[in-house]
């Protein structure tokens, strides 16, 4: 039986940061950024928040939504590049403050593709009928991560968290298909942070030489993600024996305006059913789909029974996409 997503939560900081206010930290301006990326605006943790509040915030939201508790849920899995903590991560806490306390949990980190990634592997997991459901959360900080005092980089972030709660359905609703792929050849390094890991571990000069940023090549980034992105969605399309007339919905990442316009004109969809939230959210990695997700069902314009195409592209690089009708 496919895996339906029966809620969904999301939550954003309650601080908002404009392009106006960052024109006042460096050198940049409303119409530089607007031009560049299609952004307005973000939503940023104060200094004294944990990351997971949001993650667990957008958790309860999607129980509620699904008229479930936190009893329901048989597995966590939490999605994101930057966790609490890189021991344990993050899943624990989310069960911890939920009071989940027999079902298992584990992160992953796929790039902003992590929600995609996290959607196939827990349709695959119900599928085979080892889980009974599932909680699964996308979670971004990228404030923690992000350098300040450079404009190429600091204007595109923003933090924030999506949930989505599932199980099996006997019916014709649910995940229909998917595509996970990757390749890292060449490409490893278009986006990263290298300070902080087991291959370098902080020190004062990961610290000095801002290697505790995350680092990002532009231009390569949009050369390879609009192609990865629309091999992906073909590809999910395939498998659930779907064409792209058939779908209601496009819910693409959220990483630039420029992307997600030219993955349009790529697939030859009507602007007007592709779900864009980015100008006010900005990139909240793999939180950006379930947030755009969210907002779309919970304002009326995705309703069930439309076809839905969720498709991402990220660091490693990881590039997926899923096929679910609501």
């Amino acid at each position: 039986m496919p895996s339906l997503v029966e809620g969904t939560g999301s939550y954003t900081p309650p601080q908002v940061v404009t392009n106006d206010d960052l024109a006042q930290r460096i050198d940049t301006s409303d119409e530089w950024i607007v031009q560049r990326t299609g952004i307005r605006s973000r939503h940023l943790l104060e200094a004294d928040e944990l990351p997971s509040t949001m993650a667990i915030e957008a958790a309860k939201r999607a129980l509620d939504d699904a008229g479930r508790s936190p009893a329901d849920v048989g597995l966590v899995l939490v999605a994101t590049n930057f966790p609490d903590m890189i021991c344990p991560g993050t899943a624990p806490f989310v069960c911890e403050a939920l009071g989940i306390e027999k079902a298992p949990f584990f992160d992953i980190t796929a790039g902003c593709t992590g929600f995609v990634y996290g959607l196939a592997v827990v349709d695959g997991l119900l599928r085979s009928g080892v889980f009974p459901s599932a909680l699964l959360i996308g979670m971004e900080a990228l404030s923690r991560v992000t350098d300040w005092s450079d404009r190429r980089t600091c204007v595109l972030f923003g933090d924030g968290a999506g949930a989505a709660y599932l199980q099996p359905f006997d019916g014709e609703r649910g995940i229909l298909g998917s595509a996970i792929l990757g390749d890292a050849v060449d490409k490893t390094f278009l986006l990263h942070m290298p300070g902080g890991g087991s291959r370098q571990p902080a020190s004062s000069d990961t610290v000095a030489g801002g290697g505790h940023f995350l680092k990002m090549e532009g231009s390569g980034v949009f050369r390879h993600a609009v192609p990865m992105m629309e091999t992906a969605t073909r590809q999910a399309l395939e498998a659930a024996r779907l064409r792209l007339s058939d779908v209601d919905w496009v819910v693409p990442h959220q990483a630039n305006l420029r992307i997600v316009d030219a993955l349009v004109r790529r697939l030859g969809v009507d602007p007007e059913r592709v779900i864009v939230n980015l100008d006010r959210v900005a990139n909240t990695s793999t939180a950006s789909i379930p947030i755009a997700y969210d907002e779309a069902r919970r304002d009326g314009r995705i309703r069930d029974g439309d076809l839905v195409v969720m498709t991402a592209f990220g660091a490693g690089v990881t590039y997926g996409a899923v096929v679910l009708r609501a």
